[in-house]
């Protein structure tokens, strides 16, 4: 997304600036019984617009906010993209056992809720004689061991598009992405209408009905505020890359956790990168390609 974009006059600030004195009387009575600080941060500017200045004063009330809640100290921070980098990932099918730990490592390290619980990865199992069939797979496997045979399994997360439609669905700008490829959302600007979920044709985004729910010792305290800090009732989620360690030089936690190494991470601009060898060594494939997203995320059998 251009600069121009994300700082268009299409936003709530300018709605609301354009609604007149009559409109605003007319929001403020309705939400005088909210809690103390909403009408301020409704009429806030998006993270993107935000001087240095009003960043780290975003991020030392995100931090202050978790630490009451969670009574651990916590780091909140807003680690910018890398020049030179776009981010890829590459998932070997062939070695794939559909354990799902990657799936549990996610929702660790990302702070996901736990009650109800909110999963940015699902593990497909699809019967190896039909190939991928995503309409007859299932997410609801429960054998005594994986893998079964005559199945594979085909893990899902959000595909880090280059040409993502979720961005352009959302109404209030609230989601976009990063230099690096990384699409990310701005929890405090989601309004929550899940227009974004009904663009995205892989089901990577997911919706918070009710309050999440963390126990404390579980609480991962390295946040970032476009990743995984602990969001809140009716906001959209979904997989960041592990923005707050793939911007620092580590591995997303899907990738380092899988006991078979199906996962591979790199830098689509090396090409001395692993990412790049598989490219250009293996037959990769991207889900749904005819719809022209064109996916960050490359599938491919190594044996």
């Amino acid at each position: 997304m251009s600069e121009h974009d994300r700082n268009s006059p299409t936003s709530r600030r300018a709605f609301l600036t354009a609604a007149g004195l009559t409109g605003m009387a007319a929001i403020s009575a309705a939400v005088a019984g909210s809690k103390p600080g909403f009408v301020e941060n409704l009429l806030a500017r998006r993270f993107v617009e935000l001087t240095p200045e009003q960043v780290q004063r975003r991020l030392d009330e995100v931090r202050r906010e978790c630490e009451e809640r969670f009574g651990r100290e916590v780091d909140v921070k807003s680690t910018k993209a890398l020049e030179g980098v776009v981010f890829g990932y590459g998932l070997d099918l062939s070695r794939c056992v559909g354990c799902r730990r990657c799936v549990y490592a996610c929702a660790k390290e990302n702070n996901n809720s736990r009650h109800p619980q909110v999963h940015w990865i699902r593990v497909l199992q699809m019967e190896k004689e039909d190939g991928i069939d995503l309409v007859h797979s299932t997410a609801y496997y429960n054998p005594e061991k994986v893998p079964e045979e005559d199945y594979f399994y085909l893990p899902v997360a959000c595909q880090q598009c280059r040409n993502p439609p979720c961005t352009r669905a959302c109404p209030v700008k609230a989601t976009w992405q990063e230099p690096d490829g990384i699409v990310v959302i701005d929890y405090d600007w989601c309004i929550g209408c899940r227009c974004c979920m009904s663009a995205c044709p892989y089901g990577a985004r997911h919706f918070n009905w009710s309050d999440p729910t963390i126990d404390a010792e579980a609480v991962n305290p390295d946040m970032h505020y476009l990743g995984n800090r602990p969001r809140m009732r009716g906001v959209v989620e979904k997989c960041t890359f592990c923005i707050q360690r793939t911007r620092e030089g580590r591995y997303p936690a899907c990738c380092e956790i899988c006991p078979v190494g199906a996962r591979k991470f790199g830098n689509l601009l090396d090409e001395e990168s692993e990412i790049r060898y598989l490219m250009h060594e293996k037959r990769v494939f991207v889900l749904k390609e005819e719809l022209a997203t064109r996916p960050k995320f490359y599938y491919f059998y190594a044996t």
